[in-house]
């Protein structure tokens, strides 16, 4: 990597954006500021509906945006346990300085912590939490590999880090424990049928 982390963090942190791989799909991300989340949107030509995810460096930042309720706390630590770090993200009921631009105006955010090594580096280097989405203009094909990312949208961000082929390849699963009844809302690179086997019927 030709630029050193704390260049990375630094730039991050005056609201850059960055192009990195991850475990799952390569990834734009920025730091939750308002104007910073904004430009994710307006590199993707996303609509602001579709809420962005924090990708985390360890489980200390997760209490810092989110809230994990009594009610699932068990079976959150046990999936936290079994797939964490890797391709599972978690939707609990967001704390109140997370930017409403970042989740559509809404009350929960997704959080997960990815299973690469160089992405928990560049994310600890902005401050231990990326505001994240898969790095490709809304459309297009999600890339898993940095030759796959469209020129067009590597030129709309600041820093493009290219990290070879992703590992998985896969999006991650979505699962919602923020309310009674838990739902998985994306089946990705986890199956239900792993999930079943840690938490019980869905």
């Amino acid at each position: 990597m030709e630029m050193s982390l704390e260049k990375i963090g630094t730039r991050l942190k005056k609201g850059e954006l960055i192009i990195y791989p991850t475990d799952t799909v390569y990834g734009v991300g920025g730091v939750l500021k308002e104007d910073t989340l904004k430009k994710i949107y307006e590199a993707k030509t996303r609509s602001f509906s579709s809420p962005l995810i924090a990708l985390v460096n360890s489980l200390d930042k997760v209490d810092e945006i989110a809230i994990i309720s009594d009610e699932h706390r068990e079976k959150i630590n046990k999936l936290i346990e079994r797939f964490w770090p890797g391709g599972l993200t978690i939707i609990l009921k967001k704390r109140e300085n997370v930017p409403a631009i970042m989740v559509s105006n809404g009350e929960t955010v997704g959080v997960r912590m990815p299973n690469h090594k160089l992405a928990l580096d560049i994310i600890e280097s902005a401050g231990g939490i990326l505001a994240t989405t898969s790095a490709n203009i809304s459309g297009e094909a999600t890339p898993s590999s940095f030759v796959e990312i469209s020129p067009i949208f590597k030129e709309r961000v600041d820093i493009v880090i290219d990290g070879g082929k992703c590992p998985i390849g896969t999006a991650s699963t979505i699962i919602d424990m923020s309310k009674s009844k838990i739902s998985i809302l994306r089946e990705g690179s986890i199956s239900k049928e792993e999930i079943e086997n840690i938490i019980g019927k869905i």
